[in-house]
């Protein structure tokens, strides 16, 4: 497989770099200067496109690459890749889904922690000596708080069961109610964010769910609710979650998307009750090992006409 081209959009993961090196032809994007004139010398050869979360294949790079076979997502959203495209030019698309899902539900209970209990705060608070000078305020109890979660897929129950071992009721909004789960179901966002204390973003970026926290769900959360994001930035209408934050609105928000990433409203950076992750959901060592695994496994049962290990197209 080493005469392959895989055409790697940006930096990743460096064992996964080093296993797409030794396996295939790999061409890096990002070290490229002249972007589409690289494209447009190398398309011949380019039979596959690694991409992530924040890059993916659309329309005109399929379009620039004749010879496109497979693109391959290093994540599990696939919202940067022109999927309609794929289907209609008979691309595979693969992504890793399932690997990650305890990470990120690990990582949304202690956002949820470390909002209610301040947990950033305090430890700010021992560094800069103010203890000797005073014991930290009182925080808010976890335990007991009403969930609700919107999306109740892989993630999203894996949240669910985590959020039920702190004697969390869980409540749930999807676009179908799910006939198999105890949960309390709500018909639609707004009605879920006024009946829980924290609302969890768990679902899939697509165009029905761009902004499906607005304006009117923030306002139904309330002043004492509190968000938490660990899907995709543009889930939730960010100017309107900094206004909420910074009147009082909102209770308080733990994030690890954000609209514009890597750039983050600076209103939030003195708002002790935002806590504020750079996208980091899934970044273990282990769980980055295991998505590199399925890009690779998926590139090569492709390219060995064997069925593909987690096909989307």
């Amino acid at each position: 497989m080493e005469s392959i081209g895989v055409l790697m959009l940006c930096p990743m993961n460096p064992y996964l770099e080093q296993e797409l090196q030794r396996r295939f032809n790999l061409f890096r994007l990002w070290t490229v200067p002249q972007k589409p004139q690289f494209i447009k010398d190398h398309s011949a050869s380019i039979r596959a496109v690694v991409g992530n979360a924040s890059a993916g294949a659309d329309a005109e790079l399929i379009d620039a690459l004749p010879g496109l076979e497979i693109v391959s997502s290093f994540s599990v959203g696939v919202d940067k890749i022109d999927l309609n495209k794929c289907k209609e030019k008979g691309i595979r698309v693969t992504n890793t889904p399932d690997v990650l899902t305890e990470d990120v539900a690990d990582l949304a209970i202690g956002l949820m922690l470390a909002v209610l209990r301040r947990l950033c705060e305090c430890d700010r608070y021992v560094r800069s000596g103010k203890w000797k000078k005073g014991d930290y305020r009182l925080t808010t109890k976890f335990t007991g708080k009403t969930v609700g979660i919107i999306g109740l897929g892989r993630i999203g129950m894996a949240v669910a069961k985590r959020a039920e071992a702190f004697g969390c009721p869980i409540s749930y909004y999807s676009r179908r109610e799910k006939a198999d789960t105890k949960y309390t179901y709500y018909p639609s966002v707004v009605e879920l964010a006024g009946n829980c204390q924290i609302l969890v973003v768990a679902c899939p970026l697509t165009e029905e769910t761009r902004h499906i926290v607005n304006r009117e769900v923030i306002d139904a959360l309330g002043p004492k609710g509190v968000l938490i994001n660990i899907g995709r930035g543009p889930h939730v209408d960010e100017p309107e979650l900094v206004s909420a934050l910074v009147e009082g609105r909102l209770g308080g928000a733990g994030l690890d998307v954000y609209e514009n990433e890597p750039e983050v409203p600076e209103e939030l950076f003195g708002l002790e009750n935002v806590v504020l992750l750079p996208h980091v959901g899934s970044g273990t060592v282990e769980t980055r090992e295991a998505m590199a695994d399925l890009v690779i496994g998926n590139l090569e049962a492709h390219f060995l006409n064997k069925p593909l290990l987690t096909p989307l197209v």
